[in-house]
């Protein structure tokens, strides 16, 4: 029995262009074709997707999933054994990464002036203050600290919750590139790094690309923010930090 490209993608949760993108790489090509050139997927197929979202879940490029994939010495167990272990490994990493999951956020979120009851309202568990003098010695003597000092004194719990909402959106956007396996030197995710660039530069203070490339490298160095975009979807820290690279090199570019 096969299967066509749309019950595929409703079947596994990715979109059609997901699997036309991992069909064009080699990584997950169909068993069979129609006479009209149409997608249909067999239970072999099915099993190797299934490897697949197991790896991309994992935050595994795929170029390293097809290796794996590809392994002539490897055989199905094998590959259970290594997920499970690999499994086991990101759940211990995230549980003690949940101590810390009351995180920066970002940096400049400081100096706000809300109630408790305004603070829980729109930042939930995270204490947006917690780590106000860390940031403070840091960055206190930056023009940008000043800058953004300014700016949030000034925010309502309404403006508090229109900048969450749409850095949570650009997070999202970013997170579904990497789901689907968009490089992060595409295009698009250049773009979407973009407009991470741009929301920071609203909310906060003027961001450069060179200092928003600091920012992409902060998100990797420092496991807090690491810890924040790892919820969001596993592997999305060094995919935004490449992203931003990728769309600094673009701007900056002679």
């Amino acid at each position: 029995m096969s299967y066509s490209v749309g019950q595929v993608a409703g079947f596994a949760g990715v979109t059609v262009r997901t699997l036309h993108h991992y069909d064009e790489i080699g990584l997950l090509a169909p068993g069979e074709r129609t006479y009209a050139g149409h997608r249909r997927y067999g239970d072999a197929d099915l099993d190797r997707l299934q490897q697949i979202l197991f790896y991309r879940e994992l935050g595994f490029p795929l170029d390293e999933i097809a290796v794996l994939l590809d392994d002539p010495d490897a055989d199905p167990r094998s590959h259970l054994r290594r997920q499970h272990a690999l499994l086991t490994g990101r759940i211990e990493k995230l549980q003690k990464m949940a101590a810390a999951v009351e995180h920066a956020m970002e940096a400049q979120k400081m100096g706000i002036d809300l109630t408790p009851e305004e603070k829980f309202e729109v930042f939930g568990d995270h204490d947006p203050d917690q780590y106000a003098e860390e940031v403070r010695e840091r960055w206190g003597d930056t023009e940008a600290y000043r800058e953004s000092q300014r700016r949030t004194a000034s925010y309502t719990k309404e403006d508090w919750k229109r900048i969450n909402e749409e850095m949570g959106a650009v997070h999202g956007r970013m997170a579904g590139l990497l789901a689907e396996g968009v490089p992060a030197s595409s295009r698009a995710a250049m773009d979407v790094a973009e407009e991470h660039r741009l929301f920071i530069t609203r909310a906060y203070y003027d961001c450069a690309h060179a200092l928003h490339a600091c920012l992409g490298e902060m998100y990797v160095a420092d496991e807090r923010f690491t810890a924040m975009y790892e919820v969001i979807r596993p592997g999305l820290a060094v995919y935004m930090r490449d992203a931003i690279v990728a769309n600094t090199a673009r701007h900056t570019s002679s």
